[in-house]
């Protein structure tokens, strides 16, 4: 299954990272966006032309010593179509490179659309006599809060093709509590505060949302679990938020974590590890705007400034995750 490919290659490397390819512009060095605005004049595709080159610049940098790479659609589709085709392109190069592709694009719908979300990342659409892959990556961030119907279909596709998801769960921005840490279950209010329990057995007790969502994935994918106990629905937990993950980490014993929130966002090694199973598997820690714009603090090349980020961040990664090393 796709997460056992991921967990291999981040054995292989002795690094549970992914670097996360969000090329705002004004991460990009001037010199790579002058380059093709002589070319092309400031247009969409000089912009997706730049956007190209700083990808394949950073996979290169990156690909012996990072398993992963997350690109972040919204950065590709503001560039309007030039930029889908760079987000595609990006895609390409970097599984040419060995490494393992997560969209995120937190997609999601329920029957047919839902449907099409998933052929168009995860699996094939047939055109007249001839099957194509549009994007052919190997997992995307999909929105759990539509409940099953809006996940299941990404379920099948990603037994069909090997790929998998990650399912929003418990996210890593300031105002996730609002709605993820309202409690449920037995007519109860929810005061915004997690419930930090064991799962309830019987009469359902009060519970924090993001943990009936996590179960419920949990659930729905019980019958894809791979030679290592996960499922290929995985769950997008934020490193912000440890007490939180901890708990998570403990109650869905065959899910894969996606964590964000590490570095720009506040989140530590330390309190990424709580997203680590006991043996230190299991999880992957995404840093975007450290590494991407780690040149902006060293005011060197953008690739070595990216691969020494990157470094840092295994290492401190290694000192604290059990078996990493």
């Amino acid at each position: 299954m796709s997460f056992a490919r991921l967990q291999e290659k981040i054995d292989a490397l002795k690094n549970p990272t992914v670097a996360g390819l969000d090329p705002d512009l004004e991460h990009i060095p001037p010199q790579v966006l002058e380059k093709y605005y002589k070319e092309h004049g400031e247009t969409l595709e000089a912009a997706s032309m730049a956007v190209m080159e700083f990808n394949c610049g950073l996979i290169d940098a990156l690909s012996d010593i990072v398993p992963a790479v997350k690109p972040q659609s919204a950065y590709y589709e503001i560039l309007g179509p030039y930029g889908v085709m760079a987000l595609h392109k990006t895609c390409e190069y970097a599984k040419s490179k060995g490494m393992y592709v997560i969209v995120d694009g937190k997609r999601n719908d329920i029957g047919s659309t839902a449907s099409a979300y998933s052929t168009a990342y995860l699996g094939a659409v047939k055109i007249g006599s001839t099957e194509y892959k549009p994007f052919d990556v190997d997992a995307l961030t999909v929105n759990a809060y539509l409940g099953s119907d809006g996940i299941k279909p990404f379920i099948e596709t990603a037994v069909k093709y090997d790929k998998a998801v990650f399912a929003l769960v418990k996210t890593s921005n300031p105002s996730a509590g609002e709605l993820q840490d309202k409690l449920i279950g037995n007519g109860a209010q929810g005061d915004g505060s997690p419930v930090l329990s064991e799962k309830s057995t019987g009469e359902p007790s009060p519970c924090a949302l993001y943990t009936a969502v996590g179960d419920l994935m949990e659930e729905i994918s019980k019958e894809t679990i791979d030679k290592n106990g996960y499922s290929c629905v995985g769950a997008v937990v934020g490193a912000t938020y440890p007490e939180e993950a901890k708990l998570l980490r403990e109650r869905l014993k065959h899910t894969f974590f996606l964590v964000p929130g590490y570095g720009a966002q506040g989140g530590s090694a330390e309190t990424a590890a709580n997203t680590f199973d006991k043996n230190g598997k299991g999880a992957i820690v995404n840093s975007s705007r450290a590494i991407i714009a780690a040149w902006k603090k060293t005011g060197g090349d953008y690739k070595a400034a990216a691969r020494e980020e990157a470094l840092k961040m295994r290492d401190e990664l290694r000192k604290v995750v059990k078996n990493s090393t």
